[in-house]
C-alpha cells in the first residue's frame, strides 16, 4: 500500500462489504489494525467503535434493501461514509494519495498521529456528524419513533465526546470523572454508544413512540433527561466548534432537538424529565 488514489480505494472497500452487515463490521475492525496489520496504540479504541457499529448489525438497519427484513437507507448511508473516512484515512497512511474526499479524513489522519481519546472522539463524531448534515433527505422518510431515537443517537455520541474533551459541560462538579468515564478504551463507554438499553433492538419500529420512550431503562432515561437534556444547547454549539461543523447548530433549538423533527412536538423531549431522581441528578451534574 505505497501508491495509488486513497479516495478510490476507500470506496471499493466499502462497497465490497455495502450488503453484507458482518462484512461491515469486520471492515471496521480491520481498519484499526493499520495499513499493515499492526496498530497497538490504536487498537485498544476499537472497542467502543465496534459497540457501536454492532448494534447497528444486531437491530438490522444495516441489512441490504433486498433482504427479507430490509435496512434503512439512513442508517446505510451513515455507515457508509464512516467506513469510507475510515479506510481513506488507513490507504493514506499506508502511502497513498489524492484529493481529500471529505475533511473528517484529515481528522482521522490527526487520530493515527495521536491515538488519544479526544482525537478518536473528534475523528468517530466528525464522520457521524457530517454524515447525519448531508443525509436529512433520508432521515425525513423514517417513522416518527425512528426520527427521534435518530436524535438521541446524536445526542448520545456528541454526549459522550464532551465527556472526555469539555467534561465541566458534561458533568459539571463532577468534571474529574469526565475523562475515565468516557475513554472509548475503556468498557464503561459502552454504556452510551451500545445504545442496546436506550433504543429498541428492531427495525422498521411499528409502534407508537411514547411505547418506546417508556420503555426506556431507567438508567438511560434519568442520563438522558436528567443529565443531557439540560445542556443540549451548549451541547451542540461546543460540538459545532469542535468538529468545525456550523451546521449542527441547525440541529438544536431553545435546547430541543430539531433532526428531522418539528420544533412544534419538543415536549417530547422533556417527558421523562420530571421525576425526583432525574432532578436530583441534573442538579448535581449541572455544569453551572
Amino acid at each position: 500500500m505505497t501508491d495509488g488514489d486513497a479516495p478510490h480505494w476507500a470506496a471499493a472497500q466499502v462497497a465490497a462489504v455495502r450488503d453484507c452487515p458482518g462484512d461491515r463490521l469486520a471492515l471496521l475492525a480491520r481498519t484499526y489494525l493499520g495499513p499493515f496489520g499492526r496498530a497497538p496504540r490504536h487498537l485498544p479504541f476499537r472497542r467502543a467503535a465496534v459497540s457501536f457499529m454492532r448494534w447497528q448489525v444486531e437491530r438490522g438497519v444495516l441489512n441490504p434493501p433486498e433482504a427479507d427484513a430490509p435496512g434503512s437507507r439512513w442508517w446505510r448511508a451513515v455507515n457508509d461514509r464512516l467506513l469510507r473516512d475510515g479506510c481513506e484515512a488507513v490507504a493514506r497512511s499506508g502511502g497513498m494519495t489524492g484529493e481529500l474526499s471529505s475533511p473528517a479524513v484529515k481528522v482521522w489522519l490527526e487520530f493515527v498521529a495521536a491515538p488519544t481519546a479526544q482525537n478518536w472522539y473528534r475523528a468517530h463524531n466528525a464522520s457521524i456528524a457530517a454524515a447525519y448534515l448531508d443525509h436529512r433527505d433520508l432521515a425525513v422518510v423514517e417513522s416518527r419513533p425512528e426520527r427521534f431515537f435518530l436524535n438521541v443517537t446524536l445526542l448520545r455520541v456528541l454526549y459522550t465526546h464532551a465527556l472526555v474533551a469539555a467534561p465541566r459541560l458534561s458533568l459539571g462538579r463532577f468534571a474529574v470523572l469526565g475523562r475515565l468515564v468516557g475513554d472509548p478504551r475503556l468498557g464503561g463507554v459502552g454504556a452510551f454508544l451500545s445504545l442496546g438499553r436506550v433504543l429498541p433492538n428492531q427495525y422498521p419500529l411499528d409502534e407508537e413512540l411514547m411505547t418506546y420512550v417508556l420503555d426506556e431503562h431507567r438508567l438511560g432515561r434519568m442520563l438522558d433527561y436528567g443529565v443531557i437534556q439540560p445542556r443540549l444547547q451548549r451541547l451542540y454549539e461546543w460540538s459545532a466548534l469542535e468538529l468545525d461543523l456550523p451546521g449542527l447548530r441547525d440541529l438544536v433549538r431553545d435546547g430541543s432537538p430539531v433532526y428531522a423533527w418539528p420544533y412544534e412536538d419538543r415536549d417530547v423531549w422533556t417527558a421523562g424529565g420530571g421525576s425526583l431522581p432525574a432532578r436530583v441528578l441534573g442538579r448535581a451534574t449541572s455544569p453551572r
